[in-house]
């Protein structure tokens, strides 16, 4: 079943709804983040099909898909790293292609994660606090408390190029954090990180979303935007297919399913997935 046959106002066939003319893409002072109708190609692919979406002050925002759905491309396009061939993207109110100054108030954690592997943990953070230009007392404090928290003051003098994959995350996370932003722009953030440092994040994104913060995330793990998203997004083959707080997008499809169940149902793998499993069973 196509998700656009499903008929129902959370199930987008890639239109505007008259709901989204009225309301979703009007802007609104509590819009941290906005994109409307953006359009993004890479030569005749077209990535990105008029996406629309917004996260608002005090809310965690999930991005789900599988890959190749345009959830990195679309996340480069908020931090200002490309800019749409049409349509329009605000970060805080502002360009973030024509006004880069404005990631300075965004936390960032990428899909790959790039670090100066010849620094120390130390000597990195120590970067990352002068070049953002904290008070130099703020920065050792928070320095301080992110590498105790994520365990790993006892890596300060490690060099990054030796650090593990978890470990490297975390360093990631840390110096999305260390400038205390607005707003967090996610893209899977807990990948390779332990149960302990995971739960650490999590407590970390409920404490930002209770002081008015604004977080974007993009995560393969559902039971990650299960417990922790206000609102979701399910983007398929570069649309918007599916919307709105879990719960309303679970009953959809029926007040029986999971989150994985939408997923799967929504991005037609369901069919698949049930020839998967038969032959599985038969085998083993």
């Amino acid at each position: 079943m196509r998700a656009s046959a499903i008929g129902h106002p959370l199930i987008s066939n890639g239109s505007q709804t008259t709901t989204e003319r009225a309301g979703d893409l009007l802007p609104g002072p509590d819009r941290l983040i906005e994109v409307r109708d953006v359009v993004k190609k890479f030569g005749n692919v077209e990535a990105l099909k008029g996406v629309s979406l917004h996260v608002r002050k005090g809310e965690i925002v999930g991005l789900l898909g599988p890959n190749a759905s345009g959830k990195t491309t679309l996340l480069k396009l908020i931090m200002g790293f490309m800019r749409p061939d049409s349509g329009q993207v605000r970060v805080l109110g502002r360009d973030p292609f024509e006004d880069p100054g404005v990631r300075a108030e965004v936390g960032y954690v990428p899909e790959e994660v790039l670090l100066y592997d010849s620094l120390t943990v130390r000597e990195f953070l120590y970067f990352l606090g002068r070049m953002r230009k904290i008070d130099p007392n703020t920065y050792m404090d928070r320095a301080r408390v992110l590498t105790t928290v994520f365990e790993m003051e006892d890596k300060l003098e490690c060099l990054i190029g030796s650090l593990s994959r978890g470990d490297r995350q975390r360093l990631a996370i840390i110096s999305a954090l260390l400038h205390e932003p607005t707003v967090l722009v996610l893209d899977e953030p807990i990948m390779g990180l332990d149960p302990v440092a995971a739960r650490v994040f999590k407590e970390i994104a409920v404490g930002m979303k209770e002081k008015g913060k604004g977080i974007l995330m993009s995560t393969h793990v559902l039971e990650l935007a299960e417990a922790l998203c206000d609102r979701i997004y399910l983007l398929h083959e570069g649309q918007i297919v599916a919307k709105g707080d879990v719960r309303a997008v679970r009953k959809a499809l029926g007040e029986d399913k999971s989150l994985e169940d939408v997923f799967i149902k929504l991005t037609e793998k369901d069919e698949v997935l049930k020839k998967v499993i038969r032959v599985l069973r038969e085998e083993f």
